[in-house]
């Protein structure tokens, strides 16, 4: 189209637009164009219902030439709306997300979590939280938090520290260039995360004349930075050198969608491939290199391999402390980092040789560099028998036969054996992840959705609806404890409300496994950790179940399907029913809360009160003294 074209301007309001600005922006990556902003989610209160709204309600009935579609979904809770789009954002490996728009006060601080989840997890996502007026004419307005030491702060800036990218949209002008640095953000590979721009309630109805450029389709080319080749050079030297190198595999990986570059890397030269939460899938559990999860809640071949390593391959990874198991799973005193990472922040930790590159590009570089290099057959045979072994106490897990309730590690055991390659298996929080990690054995790299840098409770049931708008051809199965899914529910009724099939298993084990047992193990005795009713005296002493509360009737009231099982047989026929369904469903299963889980073989550091007249306190505290001497930075 030629600039004539664009010549003029448009009369539109602020929230207007923004919404057309929107439909007009697009990601590219290897050829590929998409939408940016696939959809929006919103609540709408009187902070945005007539500005922001009434320009989404415009879009939908009245399109108007050069507005493409925008697609909204009306959600239950602002927060759950978050981590549905980043959800949808991880499922699209970051080349794709939804905005999100809350009103003033509580609706807008309710993003505040997931916001800090998308920015830790660094998944793009575009949040307009509602503001005050910004002429202060009605002052102050209904929910407006007032600061006596200055004006112009306002609770919207709560959302700063946990954003990539803030403004605030005073005068209308503003708002060309923060949308265009909001797009900037979102679409880099190294910095993305919640981008939030706070709209005044009244400048986003205001009128304004529109430079018809601002409108025209914009694609935003997702980079792929090759390796420096003296950085790569000092990679290759270090890893030939090395007798026994590791690879780690993190999101990074997958995003990159590196993973077949990943497997012809570790076919090649023999180097063993373990994995973090987010990196699970990037290699096939079954390819001979592949040794599973590592760190705290990894499984004993990813972790043996770990503790004797002399190089550590970080690709992709950010190096939580479950990863390090807080910085003392890589026991070798003479062990060494390479770190490929786009982002130089996580590419400079653990003290690396840093190689700063996309990850598919670097593997490329790597496997050309690397040609008729190999690990020492000695090496291979080990990680042949780590494999073997673990793949053995993995298929205890799954068939345990434990009962009268099963065991949560059957149930795993169960959906991976039943869920296909492309579908996808959900969770966040509670000792459902660390089982997970450990045992699954994933095939694909879209197969395992596990969010564990935030690790939010609650993330899972928007999540699902996340997922299964960005792969619906997917079956997409969440895992929901009793504890998570009390603390947020009602997007439930926004998945039966927009006909989204999706398949949720509730684990009812009356009470938080993962911190009860972290409690017991500190000498807390798993105080306050369980469902029952209260007694009297200390907590300890609640041993009656609450009567009357039932998950099962509750996810009924919301409008799914439910199907109430109590064996493990029982859950495959339920499962196979849930999947030739097209509705939404939940199986309800009850599970022990005391386990058993995996054997573990790593460390978390969790401290322990130093000075405390319970013995089993004072217990726990020589265990950690003792536990925690290994610790170090990786100097």
């Amino acid at each position: 189209m030629s600039n004539e074209a664009y010549a003029g301007t448009v009369r539109l309001t602020v929230a207007q637009a923004t919404i057309r600005f929107l439909t007009n922006q697009y990601s590219e990556r290897d050829g590929v164009e998409q939408r940016l902003i696939a959809g929006a989610f919103g609540i709408f209160g009187h902070g945005n219902v007539a500005g922001i709204g009434q320009a989404l309600l415009q879009n939908e009935v009245d399109p108007a030439q050069g507005e493409g579609e925008m697609p909204y979904i009306m959600p239950r809770n602002e927060q759950g709306q978050v981590h549905a789009a980043a959800a949808y954002a991880k499922t699209t490996n970051r080349l794709q997300t939804y905005m999100c728009t809350a009103s003033i006060g509580p609706g807008s601080l309710n993003m505040v979590t997931g916001a800090a989840l998308a920015t830790t997890n660094r998944l793009p996502v575009l949040l307009f939280p509602s503001d005050q007026f910004a002429t202060r004419i009605p002052d102050p307005v209904l929910q407006q938090l007032e600061d006596p030491t200055t004006l112009d702060i306002t609770v919207n800036d709560a959302f700063r520290p946990v954003s990539r990218f803030f403004d605030r949209i005073n005068r209308p002008e503003q708002l060309i260039p923060s949308l265009l640095n909001a797009m900037r953000v979102l679409t880099d590979p190294a910095e993305t995360g919640a981008v939030t721009i706070a709209m005044p309630q009244d400048v986003q109805a205001e009128a304004f004349d529109w430079p018809v450029e601002l409108f025209r389709k914009r694609v935003w080319h997702v980079r792929r930075p090759v390796p420096e080749p003296a950085a790569l050079e000092r990679a290759v030297a270090m890893i030939k050198a090395a007798k026994r190198p590791l690879i780690i595999s993190g999101g990074g990986t997958i995003y990159s969608e590196a993973s077949e570059e990943l497997r012809a890397l570790a076919q090649a030269t023999g180097i063993p491939v373990a994995d973090t939460q987010a990196g699970k899938g990037a290699i096939n559990a079954d390819h001979p290199c592949a040794v599973g999860g590592v760190g705290s809640t990894g499984g004993d071949s990813g972790n043996h391999l770990a503790d004797k390593a002399d190089l550590i391959i970080g690709i992709g990874t950010r190096y939580s402390d479950f990863t390090t198991a807080s910085k003392t799973q890589f026991k070798n005193p003479d062990v060494r980092f390479v770190n490929i990472n786009v982002c130089a922040f996580d590419a400079a930790k653990e003290s690396a040789e840093m190689v700063v590159a996309d990850a598919r590009e670097a593997l490329v570089a790597l496997a050309g560099a690397l040609e008729g290099h190999r690990v020492e057959e000695s090496y291979t045979a080990e990680i042949a028998a780590e494999r073997e072994a673990w793949l053995a106490r993995v298929q205890e897990c799954y068939h345990r036969d434990h009962g009268p309730a099963p065991a949560q590690t059957e149930v795993f055991g169960a959906l991976n054996e039943l869920m296909g390659d492309e579908d996808i298996v959900i969770n966040a929080a509670g000792s459902m992840p660390g089982d997970l990690q450990a045992l699954w054995q994933a095939r694909t790299p879209v197969q395992y959705h596990v969010e564990y840098a935030f690790s939010c409770m609650g993330y899972e049931v928007p999540a699902a609806m996340g997922v299964k708008l960005a792969r619906p051809d997917s079956e997409v199965v969440a895992i929901v404890g009793d504890g998570t899914y009390q603390m947020l529910p009602m997007e439930l009724a926004t998945v039966v409300q927009e006909g989204i099939k999706v398949i949720y298993v509730l684990l009812q084990n009356h009470g938080f496994a993962s911190i009860g047992a972290l409690s017991e193990s500190r000498g807390s005795q798993r105080f306050g950790t369980k469902y029952r009713q209260r007694g009297t005296g200390s907590h300890l002493a609640d041993d009656e179940l609450i009567a009357g509360v039932d998950i099962a009737a509750n996810a009924r009231s919301w409008g799914l399907d439910v199907l109430e099982v109590r064996t493990i047989e029982e859950f495959r026929e339920a499962y196979k029913k849930a999947a030739a369904s097209d509705r939404a469903t939940m199986i309800h299963i009850e599970t022990d809360l005391y386990g058993p889980n995996p054997p573990g073989s790593s460390w978390w550091d969790v401290p322990v009160s130093g000075v405390s007249r319970l013995e089993s306190t004072q217990k726990a505290y020589e265990d950690y003294e003792r536990d925690r001497a290994p610790q170090r930075h990786y100097l």
